[in-house]
């Protein structure tokens, strides 16, 4: 449960945070809000197939991705270049994954998003925690693109600097900024096909494979639920709760409940695990690219807090959860 999920934030060096024409506003433009929101339509609505890098620390992944929309269906293949065999299919929120030859798994996606979705459709959240900032254009993958900058309101979230197509709004290249101007996390596209004639085989194919997979499948369950009790009162301004499950993530083990944050670019999420008979707890601090995760014993239960945010969020939000006030 506690090992960090794939979220295929797979996939360099950051040029200069230095903009040499900036604008600043504590509230974004109407033409601000349109390009926002062009970004985010971009994510969903174009036809597009590129090969990008994933970054964090020493890490480097690389993946292939192919977009397709078809009337009301979202159709998206991800497929990791390196290593073993590694391809996700996803139709709307239904997700298959093929591990190596032949090993498959069905389940129902998750809210996270994913590269180049990376902007909530919400765009309320960002206005709230971040003041926008913008650059010159630049290009990326032979692409022209123009340069927005969300700087935090407080050092309890870092910088995200993107680059978006000009013409079309599809997120180019994204990098996540600590407090001492590093970055700690980049996506870049290497090469990237907007429109016209892309693949389209594999839509078929991968419906009829996974429609033959799905019995040996194994799908670690979530049922939403109102209120476990537990509560988070030292949240970070701005981050507000995104959804809330029970989660039985291996057969027999005890259910696991999942709170989700969000402040529209951050994610944190809250596990708390009953301590088993044959549960070893494993308490302490990790840190991995811009993802950190602290774990601590918490009465009878495991408490693990995984945040997409500085390390003092992360054990801010920890040290203050409680079940019931108490």
């Amino acid at each position: 449960m506690h090992t960090i999920p794939v979220k295929h934030r797979f996939p360099l060096v950051f040029c200069t945070l230095l903009l040499a024409s900036s604008a600043w506003a504590d509230s974004y433009s109407i033409e601000d809000l349109a390009w926002l929101k062009k970004i985010v339509l971009a994510a969903h609505q174009t036809d597009y197939m590129g090969t990008y890098i994933y970054q964090s620390g020493s890490y480097v992944e690389t993946s292939r991705i192919t977009h397709i929309r078809e009337g009301e269906n979202e159709h998206e293949r991800l497929e990791g270049l390196d290593g073993e065999r590694s391809e996700i299919i996803r139709k709307n929120d239904q997700v298959w994954c093929y591990l190596g030859d032949s090993k498959v798994m069905v389940a129902k996606r998750d809210a996270t998003r994913t590269f180049p979705a990376l902007l909530p459709a919400q765009l309320a959240l960002l206005q709230e925690n971040y003041v926008l900032q913008h650059g010159e254009d630049d290009r990326v993958a032979a692409l022209p693109a123009r340069i927005i900058v969300f700087q935090p309101r407080d050092k309890m979230r870092y910088s995200h600097k993107m680059w978006a197509h000009v013409d079309s709004g599809l997120l180019l290249k994204s990098v996540v900024i600590d407090e001492h101007h590093h970055v700690i996390e980049q996506y870049a596209f290497t090469q990237l096909k907007i429109g016209g004639d892309i693949d389209r085989k594999w839509i078929v194919q991968s419906r009829s494979a996974a429609n033959q997979a799905t019995t040996n499948t194994t799908t670690a369950s979530a049922i939403a639920q109102k209120d476990s009790g537990w509560q988070v009162y030292a949240l970070p301004a701005g981050f507000k709760k995104i959804t809330e499950v029970s989660r039985r993530l291996k057969a027999g083990q005890l259910p696991v409940t999942h709170l989700v944050f969000s402040d529209g670019l951050a994610g944190i999420s809250v596990f708390i695990e009953k301590i088993g008979e044959k549960t070893t707890p494993k308490s302490g601090f990790f840190s991995k690219g811009v993802i950190q995760v602290y774990s601590k014993v918490l009465d009878d239960n495991m408490l693990t807090v995984v945040g997409e945010v500085p390390p003092r969020t992360v054990m801010q939000v920890a040290e203050s959860v409680r079940y019931g006030g108490q």
